[in-house]
């Protein structure tokens, strides 16, 4: 079935075009639909179009097949369910992060498209699946003139206050934030100390949602924790477990909490974490997600359509792995999350800065450095050892062997570390479009305040004085 999968993908022009022949042709057969009526229809045509197309594709027929827009690539075949691929934890020889023995649906689907528009096509945010649909043909779709568009849409004017985070980004001024895990416990006191520790040095605290599938305090109460505390939180919501319903009502009690920024994730698998026996619901993807966001802000309304009384004031923003295959795209699917909504970007690790240079050479080519705010994660662990696991176990972590000698090499690796951690800083702030940079540690907090301050980062006009 995959040798199939793979033999579509390489004749996708051919496939599309026959496609678009049947297209043109099935609205001639809808006054014979109405006559034998739909659901004879449907009962005539689904066993057909399941077994050519799952012989094909592997469809698993969703009830609305995107095939034209996905190179002639079935999406369902992803193993996070994605609409809006690739994820940023596509491995090295473009296996599945999931499944690592299956070609990643995405880098296929980019394949195939540019197979058929014989260039580097464009791609489209898709709707989220209908789950209703399943089962369903889209053959009597298409005869009866439901041909699936795909979305581009541009965004409405941006209403309501600006908030501080908000504003730091607008500011033009190089802007720092930093990333903390919500504690294994129901006491918040460890929590607030440790993200304490950054109060005058950045502008925003990531609070990450489930981070490699492990179970920790929920994001969404941490990071109102920390807005009680007067300290600024990003959000970090995974799709991985919640459906649209979840995710909504979660998106207005965080407003009503006060929190104001969000990273939209599409999330880790479960079967690296601490509960691999879990179910992943991947009911949305980070694209979608941003989607759902803006239109409850914009538009003060669901996602069906039922109006809000407020609608949250949101900050929006996405992640980007300019260093996952395939890598020449990365700079689409980041176009992709701008025009779904993403106001500020915040990239994996980087510790290869001659391609993340090439990265932002075409982000600038399109300008998409104009449209929303671009902070590169940085970090770094305390040994070459630790380095080198999360390179190797890590999907979409990518580090030089040369930054892995040099730490290695040296008597105290720690020091070589963070002094690797602050060129970096420096050098990336020398390339146009960078407009800040995210510091990544796990339970590293002094390290990173110490980095900050040694890098001459603190962003704010009175910076607290570090504590051991």
């Amino acid at each position: 079935m995959e040798a199939l999968r793979h033999w579509s993908v390489r004749h996708a022009r051919g496939l599309k075009r026959l496609y678009d022949a049947c297209a043109r042709t099935a609205p001639y057969f809808a006054p014979l639909m109405r006559q034998i009526g739909p659901a004879r229809t449907e009962r005539l045509l689904a066993p057909l179009e399941r077994a050519t197309k799952g012989f094909l594709f592997d469809c698993k027929m969703c009830g609305q097949c995107v095939l034209s827009s996905t190179g002639m690539t079935c999406p369902t075949n992803c193993a996070k369910q994605m609409r809006n691929g690739p994820c940023g934890g596509v491995r090295p020889d473009g296996g599945c992060e999931v499944v690592p023995a299956m070609r990643c649906v995405w880098v296929e689907a980019t394949e195939g498209r540019k197979r058929i528009a014989n260039a580097n096509a464009e791609s489209f945010p898709l709707p989220p699946i209908d789950h209703r649909q399943h089962q369903r043909s889209s053959w009597v779709r298409v005869i009866g003139g439901e041909l699936p568009q795909p979305i581009a849409e541009r965004r409405p004017p941006r209403a309501g206050d600006m908030h501080a985070f908000e504003r730091a980004c607008r500011s033009g001024r190089f802007v720092v934030t930093v990333e903390v895990a919500p504690p294994d416990s129901a006491d918040p006191a460890a929590l607030v100390e440790r993200a304490s520790r950054f109060k005058g040095l950045v502008d925003a605290i990531n609070i990450t949602d489930g981070a490699g599938g492990n179970c920790h305090m929920s994001s969404v109460a941490a990071s109102a924790v920390l807005v009680a505390n007067g300290l600024t939180p990003v959000w970090q919501i995974a799709c991985r477990d919640r459906n649209r319903i979840a995710i909504q009502g979660e998106l207005l009690g965080a407003a009503a909490l006060g929190i104001r920024n969000v990273l939209c994730l599409t999330g880790d698998d479960v079967s690296q974490g601490d509960h691999p026996e879990a179910k992943p619901v991947f009911d949305l993807d980070s694209v979608s997600l941003l989607r759902v966001a803006r239109t409850m802000r914009d538009r003060a309304a669901f996602t069906s359509g039922r109006k809000l009384e407020t609608p949250p004031n949101l900050f929006l923003g996405a992640t980007v792995n300019p260093f996952a295959p395939p890598q020449r795209d990365r700079v689409a699917n980041l176009a992709m999350k701008v025009e779904a909504g993403a106001q500020f970007i915040q990239t994996q690790f980087c510790f290869d800065i001659g391609a993340f240079a090439a990265f932002m050479r075409e982000v600038r080519e399109r300008e998409l450095h104009k449209r929303c705010t671009i902070i590169v994660g940085v970090g770094i662990l305390s040994t070459a050892k630790a380095l080198r696991w999360m390179a190797e176990h890590v999907p979409g972590v990518h580090i030089p062997e040369s930054v892995l000698v040099r730490i290695g090499s040296a008597a105290d690796q720690k020091a070589e570390g963070k002094r690797v951690l602050i060129e970096m800083i420096h050098r990336l702030a020398d390339i146009e479009g960078v407009a800040g940079v995210h510091l990544m540690g796990h339970k590293n907090e002094r390290v990173l305040a110490e980095t900050i301050v040694e890098a001459g980062l603190p962003t704010q006009a009175e910076a607290q004085p570090l504590h051991a």
